[in-house]
């Protein structure tokens, strides 16, 4: 059960030190989201939790590696737009006709690229990247100048920025709501994700409670990842979980492809999508 190590996993890493192996192994990706599908689709892995854009982006351009299954953080991702502290690069407008840094092709940072153009109104279709594998590579790569700028979330980054590493410019939350759980349509059995996500959603609404958020939650971030107390305050002040990690909004996986489609990143095929492609209807409930 691969995740990427963040204060978003926090209701699944506290699930798998009580569980302690029982229910699932939990494998980190510090690459992100393309590696997770990567995994998935390599047959290295079962279950990931992973941003809804890059997950519904793959199954939208013919993907059959994973379907999905549940919902893991209701509320938008808000993306930094990150640059070298010397760079020239001072506002989003300043990026048009440069190379993005990203982690992977297929991954959030890629698909947040074609938003943030999207966004300014810029020609999706001649956008230029340079893969820089993870968070050291991409601050290496504005501060060599080798890439103009990469998008990362906010919180994750700001501990970089905090210690003159890297510089903000602008901020791209998602459309859509953030991080959504995905498995391996056969190796994954029903049952089995079915357990897994029943025992998640256990812990995410624990977390997501209001006693957890003015308690014991800002302890378990700060031991985990260090963060300051006042940025980890104000993350969870941003962030809402659902109450059953089994079902999806219809309008999620509806909404998304829409952008992503504007975007440039997905085409439509002859008749529309069917929803009903990107779910495994035997373990998660459209709602």
């Amino acid at each position: 059960m691969p995740s990427v190590r963040e204060h978003f996993s926090s209701p699944l890493l506290q699930f798998a030190e009580e569980d302690a192996g029982k229910t699932f192994t939990l494998v980190e990706c510090p690459s992100g989201t393309g590696q997770l599908i990567t995994r998935l689709t390599n047959d290295e892995i079962d279950i990931a939790i992973a941003l809804t854009d890059p997950l519904i982006t793959g199954i939208a351009n013919g993907s059959t590696a994973y379907k999905l299954v549940g919902s893991f953080v209701s509320t938008p991702l808000n993306w930094a737009v990150i640059t070298g502290t010397k760079s020239k690069y001072d506002s989003i407008s300043d990026l048009k006709d440069t190379t993005v840094g990203i982690s992977r092709y297929g991954s959030g940072s890629y698909t947040m690229a074609y938003v943030m153009a999207l966004q300014q109104g810029w020609p999706t279709d001649d956008l230029k990247f340079q893969v820089n594998n993870d968070i050291r590579g991409l601050l290496d790569s504005v501060n060599d100048g080798s890439t103009s700028a990469f998008m990362w979330e906010w919180f994750t980054t700001k501990p970089f920025v905090d210690a003159g590493e890297a510089r903000f410019i602008g901020s791209v939350p998602t459309p859509w709501p953030s991080w959504l759980i995905a498995a391996h349509p056969v190796r994954a059995g029903s049952q089995e994700a079915k357990a897994f996500l029943n025992g998640l959603s256990t812990f995410v609404k624990q977390f997501d409670s209001d006693e957890s958020r003015s308690t014991k939650n800002v302890a378990f971030i700060e031991e985990k990842f260090g963060y300051p107390k006042e940025d980890i305050e104000a993350w969870l002040k941003t962030v809402k979980y659902p109450q059953s990690c089994s079902e999806i909004p219809t309008k999620v996986i509806t909404d998304t492809v829409s952008v992503l489609e504007k975007a440039g990143v997905v085409k439509q095929p002859e008749g529309g999508f069917d929803v009903d492609v990107f779910v495994n209807k035997e373990v998660v409930s459209l709602t």
